[in-house]
């Protein structure tokens, strides 16, 4: 006792200095030559076993360990300071690509090897999903197409033709994609044994990329391939439109199916991630059986050899020699069984995944005849929504057998190890039964020279001796059991609120998005309304398809983030375990113990800490990462849509200038000038004369039209400059009543009050735009008014120029007039669909003159 009192305070003094932590009940006992070591029986640490985890449990794998694992975490009792070790992020971890080889992995490893198979299923998800997005688009525009087919609007060849280019053109963008994927899963690290996480992190990165690059490309073929239809076709503009819109409805039907069943997968996905995990902490316990009992059988065996001692029927020598011959055959069956435990497993694994895989192949061959079947019947345009039904369902209900395949084989494949392991536990422990046996029954009588009697009874009392420590063990190892369980629960509730909070973004993006378009449609306004519920739809559709891409990858994410603090959070963990487990077990502690008892629980604090706050620094870099994913996106949703709509303004266009090319009377105005030329009474004078009055009589009405434009702006911006002096008047007596108000409220917070001043100043921006757009749209009007009027005036003195000029070449009128009533609307309509493509300047000054270019033939012709 002597002899131990200063080592003991030494060790502590250490512990508290160095903040090492050591076993609260380890003690040290002298031997007979005086030295100082670490019972054997007192101190499990030290009696270390063959391939004995040293990472992060007792209960870790039997497998070897890699020298950058064993650097990494060399003890069970210590942890990595979270901010100085830089290895966790880039360490390397073993490749897997199905549950069962993860049931072979080590113990540190888990995590993350399931987290990549996490990444796996959510790639394969979004591959199933964009094949079953470009099949439903290609059938539904083969119903189109055979609707046209039917009713003899195109011929069969035109027919085939337009779906081979499509299919064709979709397989050229899927082999694009392939090659671009390929590439970036071969680079980076080169050793298919291990991944880094680093490479994963920026493979996922670039795969992101990738599909959105490879989603713009889609949905351009998917407007050539629209095009290219209604082109062949030669539909009217008002069939086009809704041929288009139904397209539209049909692929935002998808869409929808689409997306409620990605996410109903996207959390199995998860919470088979978590049965994933207790089935390899089951595993992982029935490893640490034989090690376990190795110790508590060489404890025991321990105490009853110091019996001995004590009473002088053994020397120290022989009795330490006995024990270093007993750990050392221990030692061989331990390591024996290992081997085995690794070989078999090894085998019994590879039979299964190829059982799996044959069952696998069976089962995709009977889905895709299936499939075809289904895809190889017809459908009538008014059947598109029971055919998007039927085949999404069809295909939900093959994921849902392919899902239950495999949930079974893993639980197959689980069962079948732990047989295993229990049947080598088993032989494992019936042979160290029979070296104790040995060690009693043959050796000590030997060297003790005690009877058999009386060895058996020291075998009986081994026995008895051993049952209550294999109990406590036992007790240790469910209590630790019920900690795993509760931190998975705590780790299920986060990935179910960082879900939650995916869904809550997503919101607040689609209504931001829906509101801005909706206000370039309203700054529009001059298409009509198929034309604007179309470009609303096509918006409605890339939205949809944008979001849900980014609803996947923020999934997966929080996958990566979960890696990158996967062996941190282990450790500690473990070290939360051992302080619990040791703390229950210490019924009775000395001064010593207390104190390092507090320094554990103080380097606990400390690192969980640490932990905290380099959780919320990799929550923050992949959300600031994921928000410049969402901007690239979006960008690309810009870009498409500003095409959609310069496209329909495009064809807006061409649809006024053909209803005013119709209604302007150019056949007539071209026989009135053939007429003038050959007419023998119409001189080179007289036309000359006719002309430079007409030009003086367009001079007028334009100064006149000037005059009043410049008068009609002058006025809308004397009212402008009295509205917004209201405004500012009524902006200033709400700014007093709002700092009255926070004086009186001096209480709230600074982040309260920098959110308010945050709505206000959106708040009043928004209202500027409105007023803003109201006041353009004012503008507008009066000018609108202007021109119309400008217009029926040049109208009428183009009308009396041509009656002069008939009169003059005695040319009988055979066209009709339209009376200045009709005129007025028609052009109110034209102009008014004007003014999204000039400035109201522009406009002005193009139609002033309009009227001057639409008689070119007549004046050219009448000079010649």
């Amino acid at each position: 006792q002597e002899s131990e009192s200063p080592l003991n305070s030494n060790i502590t003094a250490f512990a508290l200095k160095a903040k090492v932590i050591y076993p609260i009940n380890q003690k040290f006992r002298p031997l007979a030559d005086g030295s100082s070591n670490p019972s054997l029986h007192e101190n499990p640490k030290q009696a270390v076993l063959p391939n004995q985890v040293m990472e992060t449990s007792t209960s870790g794998s039997l497998g070897s360990l890699s020298q950058g694992d064993k650097e990494d975490c060399s003890s069970s009792t210590t942890i990595h300071s979270t901010t100085s070790d830089d290895r966790f992020q880039a360490r390397a971890f073993l490749t897997v690509t199905s549950f069962p080889e993860v049931l072979m992995c080590e113990s540190f490893d888990v995590k993350l090897c399931l987290c990549s198979l996490v990444l796996k299923d959510l790639m394969l998800l979004d591959t199933e999903l964009r094949k079953e997005k470009h099949v439903m688009f290609i059938q539904v525009l083969k119903i189109y197409l055979a609707d046209f087919h039917r009713k003899k609007k195109i011929t069969d060849d035109l027919f085939k033709k337009i779906l081979l280019i499509q299919e064709n053109g979709f397989e050229e963008l899927q082999k694009q994609l392939d090659a671009r994927l390929q590439s970036t899963w071969m680079s980076g690290a080169h050793n298919s044994e291990y991944q880094i996480l680093e490479d994963l992190e920026r493979k996922e990165k670039e795969y992101s990329e990738h599909i959105i690059d490879h989603m713009e490309a889609f949905w351009k073929q998917t407007d050539k391939a629209q095009q290219a239809f209604l082109d062949q076709s030669k539909c009217s503009s008002a069939k086009s439109t809704k041929i288009m819109m139904d397209l539209t409805e049909k692929m935002i039907a998808v869409e929808n199916l689409l997306s409620e069943f990605q996410d109903l997968q996207a959390m199995d996905i998860l919470e088979r991630l978590f049965n994933w995990e207790l089935m390899v902490k089951m595993i992982d316990s029935l490893k640490s059986y034989i090690p376990e009992e190795c110790k508590c059988r060489l404890n025991t065996v321990s105490n009853i050899l110091d019996h001995l001692t004590v009473k002088k029927n053994l020397s120290v020598r022989q009795k330490e020699k006995l024990l270093t011959d007993l750990h050392k055959a221990f030692w061989e069956q331990l390591a024996h069984f290992s081997n085995e435990c690794i070989q078999q497993s090894k085998d019994l694994i590879s039979r299964e995944l190829e059982c799996h895989e044959k069952k696998r192949k069976e089962l995709k061959d009977r889905q895709k005849a299936e499939q075809q079947s289904l895809l190889s019947k017809s459908f009538n345009e008014e059947d598109v929504n029971d055919f998007l039904k039927a085949y999404h369902e069809l295909l939900e209900k093959h994921g849902q057998a392919q899902w239950e395949l495999e949930e079974e084989d893993d639980c197959k494949s689980t069962e079948a190890v732990a047989d295993l392991y229990k049947e080598l536990y088993s032989k494992a422990s019936h042979a160290l039964e029979e070296l104790v046996a040995e060690l009693f029954l043959q050796t000590l009588p030997v060297v003790t020279g005690l009877s058999v009697r009386e060895c058996e009874l020291l075998i009986e009392e081994w026995q008895e001796n051993l049952v209550p420590q294999l109990e406590k063990w036992e007790t240790h190892r469910q209590r630790r059991w019920k900690l795993f369980q509760e931190q998975l629960l705590q780790e299920k509730e986060l990935w179910i609120k960082e879900y939650a909070l995916s869904a809550v973004m997503q919101k607040h993006l689609s209504e931001k998005q829906e509101k801005i378009i909706q206000g370039v449609i309203n700054r529009l306004g001059c298409l009509s309304d198929g034309s604007v519920n179309y470009i609303l739809q096509k918006h409605r559709l890339l939205l949809c398809s944008v979001l849900r891409r980014l609803t996947l990858r923020r999934v997966g994410m929080a996958a990566l983030a979960r890696m990158r603090l996967s062996r941190k959070k282990s450790l500690l963990q473990e070290l939360r375990e051992q302080h619990t487990l040791q703390k229950g077990s210490s019924t009775c502690q000395d001064e010593d113990q207390w104190q390092l008892q507090k320094a554990v629980e103080s380097h606990i604090l400390e690192e969980e800490e640490k932990l905290e706050e380099e959780t919320q620094q990799t929550h923050l870099e992949f959300h600031q990462q994921l928000v410049r994913e969402i901007e690239e996106a979006l960008q690309f949703l810009q870009q498409h849509m500003e095409q959609v709509i310069g496209q329909t303004l495009l064809q807006h266009a061409r649809e006024e200038a053909e209803k005013k090319s119709s209604d302007d009377g150019q056949d007539f105005k071209e026989r009135l000038v053939e007429a003038a030329v050959e007419s023998v009474y119409g001189t080179s004078n007289n036309i000359s004369r006719l002309v430079q009055k007409y030009y003086q009589q367009l001079g007028k009405i334009t100064e006149g039209y000037e005059g009043k434009k410049l008068q009609q702006l002058k006025s809308l911006q004397a009212e402008r400059g009295e509205r917004n002096r209201l405004r500012m008047k009524q902006e200033v007596e709400l700014a007093l009543k709002e700092l009255t108000k926070g004086l009186l409220n001096v209480s709230s917070t600074v982040h309260q009050r920098m959110v308010l001043q945050q709505k206000k100043v959106l708040a009043q921006f928004e209202l500027q735009q409105q007023i803003r757009l109201e006041s353009l749209k004012q503008k507008l009007l009066g000018l609108h008014h202007l021109e119309t009027e400008l217009e029926n005036q040049l109208k009428e003195a183009e009308e009396g120029f041509m009656s002069e000029l008939a009169a003059l070449a005695r040319v009988p009128m055979a066209v009709k007039k339209q009376p200045s009533k009709r005129s007025k609307p028609a052009g109110e309509k034209r102009n008014s669909n004007k003014k999204t493509f000039h400035s109201p300047e522009s406009a002005d000054k193009s139609d002033s003159h309009e009227n001057d270019q639409e008689l070119p033939g007549l004046t050219s012709g009448l000079c010649r």
